[in-house]
């Protein structure tokens, strides 16, 4: 039975974040068309008759197709895409309203039946004749889910969305709206957030905005009040770890419009869901009173985007309903953390069982066994190069293409191993190596390669694992006389400097060492003062250790304009610090610039991935003792 409830319980939230995923890509589009109806209709801050003329064709066309064609790509591809766009053509024109509900229905079976017939015609196609037929195939099947579509789905879902709209409308009446918060808000920490408010909220909001000129349901679930007051009770009466993370994570939430950060705190103390319930029934019923309400979805939910799309107005409405969730649920929180008996809660394990509940290790999982990867069953004979590829592509991943650079030389085979960041992996890649938690990003990005996943990039033994199956392997060589080596080698010069290294430090909390390596660079004259900050957003994104007791706190990919100059700061931590349940006992804080710093980088990769070598530098007496186990050049 339990069995079975869990299995029920993933499948709504696969169900609910992919209608998510449609909507989620294009929201861009919806702030635009949200921010000039805002501005520009008759009723808005600065009417404009001709600017205005753009609202009606933005919700009636580019939505719904953005829509369609991101269903149909999440199936099938770019093909499956283009197909979704056609039948969601059919809905657009057989319906006097906005189709996002049809674009949702038709984008994803316009990507299913392409690619349906892909798969039927497989190897069945004579050579020279791939085109026409790719071609011809996409346009015949569109044209007839198109009409298909006009006919059917159209008026189905204009008679569904009727329905919807007028229920909304009769909840409004008898004053019950705010009850809807006893199911969403206890669903937000299921993780169907983003389901409930692109997949369901969002497109009934988007008819009612069209008529009215606003909705009160793009605030439902993406009012930050309630998980506001919740943390900053936590800022107020809690205690350890909480107390202390409670402030940061305020400002992430309220400006940051990050929802999720707030979810671990409930999970410590699972009373504090009645507070964060009353907390959006008082919120949502001050906003109906009031007459709230948003012109598009505010993603994320931020105060700063709420107040982006609020419409002449109504500003007094949604800051007051904002302010309401916020105060009830912070007298309710408060309540709770003080007279509860439970003893108080770990704000880490409370993450751990987060991802847990998210599905994470599962999906990765899951994504590793689509890949045959556990049997090592692909194909390596036109693999010529490996990518390893993390977030920033100047840090983990360059470390862990220099370890296994050095085990590909060694084993003489003539491989090009190279690092990137995940966005700028090539669409050809073959093979590509991430942290786990990166995996399901890589496989977005290059879906056909073959992806091996680490759980840290110094001590894996599926490195070995691989470089024997491809000795066994007939392995293509693109250009034998190919240095296998990274695109750029600039100077080591400046980038490690003998004051850059610190020994017997100590620090409380993982968050207190980045920020200290990030001091370092910044003093350094290495990185912008932002750049502090992008580390810690970095190692929140996936985190930074790498293994072996060591790691490498490092900036975004977008953090890369922050940076001056390459630069490395080592930093020894005898009694080592936590980092995500590991022992850090040595940190190299980096900034890379045009590779300058990848030799150095390089050179502690493969230092480090002896535990040996580790144990020396992490029991150092002096900075030469750790420059001449590294080896790496440096300024004196």
């Amino acid at each position: 039975m339990a069995q079975q409830e869990k299995g029920i319980k993933v499948g709504v939230q696969k169900f609910g974040n992919f209608l998510s995923s449609m909507v989620m890509p294009n929201i861009g589009a919806f702030i635009a068309w949200g921010l000039i109806t805002a501005l520009f209709i008759e009723a808005g801050w600065f009417p404009n008759e001709e600017l205005a003329s753009l609202v009606g064709p933005m919700v009636t066309y580019l939505l719904p197709l953005l829509i369609g064609y991101t269903g149909g790509k999440l199936i099938y591809d770019t093909r499956g895409g283009v197909v979704g766009a056609i039948a969601t053509m059919g809905v657009i024109v057989g319906a006097d309203i906005p189709m996002f509900l049809g674009a949702m229905i038709m984008g994803p079976i316009g990507g299913w039946v392409i690619k349906k017939f892909d798969s039927l015609i497989e190897g069945k196609i004579k050579t020279g004749f791939e085109m026409l037929v790719n071609n011809f195939s996409s346009g015949i099947l569109g044209g007839i889910l198109a009409i298909l579509s006009y006919l059917l789905i159209g008026p189905g879902v204009t008679v569904l969305t009727g329905w919807l709209v007028t229920g909304v409308e009769w909840m409004l009446d008898v004053g019950v709206l705010p009850l809807t918060s006893i199911i969403i808000e206890p669903a937000k920490i299921l993780f169907l957030n983003n389901a409930i408010n692109h997949g369901v909220l969002s497109p009934i909001g988007l008819e009612q905005a069209k008529q009215t000129g606003s909705s009160i349901l793009f605030l439902l679930e993406a009012n930050p009040g309630p998980g506001m007051g919740v943390l900053l009770a936590y800022w107020f009466f809690g205690k350890g770890t909480a107390k202390q993370t409670a402030p940061g994570a305020s400002i992430i939430h309220f400006f940051g419009g990050i929802h999720e950060i707030y979810f671990p705190y409930v999970l410590m103390n699972p009373l504090l869901i009645i507070a964060v319930v009353l907390g959006g029934i008082s919120g949502v019923f001050t906003l109906t009173v009031l007459g709230g309400g948003l012109v598009a979805p505010s993603s994320p939910g931020s105060i700063l985007a709420i107040l982006a799309v609020t419409p002449a107005g109504n500003y007094f409405a949604n800051i007051s309903g904002v302010a309401v969730a916020l105060i009830v649920s912070f007298i309710g929180s408060s309540l709770v953390l003080k007279t509860s008996k439970a003893k108080e809660g770990n704000i880490e394990e409370a993450s751990q069982k987060m991802q847990e509940m998210k599905g994470k290790k599962s999906s990765v999982a899951g994504a590793l066994a689509a890949n045959k990867e556990s049997n090592g069953e692909f194909d390596t004979t036109d693999i010529n190069h490996i990518i390893f590829a993390c977030d920033a592509g100047m840090g983990s991943s360059a470390m862990g293409a220099s370890l296994l650079r050095k085990k590909v030389k060694e084993a003489g085979l003539n491989m090009k191993v190279t690092n990137t960041s995940i966005s700028n992996l090539p669409s050809d890649a073959k093979l590509v190596i991430t942290q786990e938690e990166l995996t399901p990003r890589a496989k977005q990005k290059v879906p056909n390669a073959h992806h091996i996943s680490v759980e840290n990039f110094l001590s894996s033994p599926k490195y070995d694992e691989l470089i024997n199956r491809l000795k066994t392997e007939d392995v293509i060589e693109e250009n034998p006389n190919d240095e296998i080596v990274v695109d750029s080698t600039p100077t080591n010069e400046g980038v490690l400097r003998k004051e850059n290294i610190f020994l017997n430090k100590q620090f409380s909390s993982k968050e207190e060492a980045i920020r200290f390596a990030g001091r370092v660079l910044v003093d350094g004259g290495y990185v912008e003062e932002s750049y502090i900050d992008a580390m810690i957003e970095r190692d929140q994104m996936t985190t930074t250790y790498m293994g072996n007791d060591v790691a490498i706190p490092h900036g975004t990919d977008e953090a890369k304009k922050s940076v001056l100059k390459s630069g490395v700061t080592i930093i020894q931590i005898p009694d080592g610090v936590d980092y995500d349940g590991q022992k850090a006992r040595l940190i190299f804080g980096i900034a890379g610039k045009d590779g300058g710093h990848l030799e150095i980088l390089s050179a502690i990769a493969i230092t480090c991935s002896e535990m040996e070598n580790v144990e020396k530098m992490a029991t150092a007496k002096t900075v030469d003792e750790i420059l001449d186990i590294i080896g790496a050049s440096f300024d004196k």
